[in-house]
């Protein structure tokens, strides 16, 4: 076996490859990483118990070559070495060919490194998923979705189900999910996907975190395939398999209030910085807390007290209040990643009082909601 190929290409599919190979695997041979050639181009994968990934340089894209002088074959290589190898090699191109006893000569410019590599026969073949329940979506419309929900998942083991990302399917409508029982995210988006409905699909936060990270923005849709217990993510030259977590996702749809006693209308970078000024003085011991009381005309007072550091006092200028007096009680930190999450200029908060959980949704667009638990301080 051996090619020649583009030194930033190949470092770029290692990285990406690197998220799913942890350095103490279940199985030994799953410490390294799976190099193929093919005449089609290079594949290289990585896996633990939990995600799989495979990269695929084509040999040739949009007329430009990547990868040349190709004789086919595989080899597994120590991933501890590997990428630094291959990140720190002096020139544009890297020499890969394998030798007997499966002897590996990387060398670019005047540097050769020799390292010794592993049969691929033991390698876990990763499992092609061809199932019915296919659909695609667009990929900065996917990655935006995970962003809005997954910092929401519970990061407690006590309820595994909790540390995904419910992903629902029905009617045409994706509805993505995440709730660590003291908060909510929620988000939706219709999608052509006929004929196909699911529900109790449960992704693990990790996965979604590292799959956010490495899909490639210049590439246009992600294909989704779901079985019982994986589900695949597919674009032109990535692969990645992640296991589906196991228990039925709670029901969540009862939590979100029917009715609201208070409703605010506020400017949303306005109201995150200054949550974000209050929370300096909140204590970590007290969940960060915050107060936020509604005032006479537009005015809403944000406060923090913390009794051996100090308090702040902050007052701002909302667009509209309607309904009852309020005073209410909330974790500064939960507030921040709800408002950081909703990429418009203005937020419409709904309160049912001051022990009920409260929602805020975008004033221009109703496919964003999240949820709050309000905190009890006396």
């Amino acid at each position: 076996m051996k090619f020649t190929i583009k030194r930033d290409l190949l470092i770029t599919a290692v990285q990406d490859v690197m998220k799913a190979i942890t350095p103490r695997p279940v199985i030994p041979i799953l410490s390294g990483m799976k190099v193929e050639a093919s005449i089609h181009g290079i594949t290289l994968s990585g896996s633990d118990s939990d995600i799989s990934i495979e990269s695929f340089i084509p040999s040739e894209d949009n007329g430009n070559v990547n990868v040349e002088n190709i004789e086919p074959g595989t080899i597994v290589l120590q991933a501890r070495y590997f990428p630094d190898i291959v990140r720190k090699l002096p020139q544009d191109t890297v020499d890969f060919i394998v030798e007997e006893n499966h002897q590996v000569k990387i060398s670019s410019g005047k540097s050769e490194f020799t390292l010794v590599g592993q049969s691929a026969e033991e390698y876990p073949h990763l499992p092609r998923l061809e199932a019915e329940t296919s659909f695609e979506m667009p990929i900065p419309l996917f990655k935006n979705m995970i962003k809005q929900t997954v910092f929401a998942v519970s990061t407690m083991e006590t309820r595994p189900i909790l540390t995904g990302v419910n992903i629902k399917l029905e009617n045409n409508e994706l509805t993505f999910t995440a709730t660590d029982s003291h908060r909510l995210a929620m988000r939706k988006t219709a999608i052509e996907a006929v004929g196909i409905e699911f529900h109790n699909v449960v992704v693990p936060g990790k996965s979604l975190n590292e799959l956010n990270k490495i899909l490639d923005d210049t590439e246009e849709t992600v294909e989704i395939n779901v079985t019982n217990n994986q589900i695949l993510f597919r674009t032109k030259h990535l692969s990645f398999l992640s296991r589906l977590l196991d228990g039925n996702y709670p029901e969540t749809s009862r939590l979100i209030p029917e009715e609201r006693k208070t409703r605010i209308v506020v400017n949303t970078k306005e109201l995150l910085n200054t949550i974000d000024r209050a929370s300096l003085l909140a204590r970590e011991e007290r969940n960060n807390v915050v107060k936020l009381t509604t005032q006479e005309s537009s005015i809403v007072e944000i406060t923090s007290n913390s009794p051996e550091v100090g308090n702040v006092h902050e007052e701002i200028v909302v667009e509209t209040i309607e309904g009852e007096e309020l005073k209410i009680s909330f974790s500064s930190k939960y507030m921040m990643d709800a408002l950081k999450s909703m990429e418009y200029d203005e937020v419409i908060i709904d309160f049912t009082g001051a022990m009920r959980p409260f929602v805020l949704i975008p004033k221009e667009d109703d496919s964003i909601l999240q949820l709050i638990l309000p905190v009890r301080t006396y």
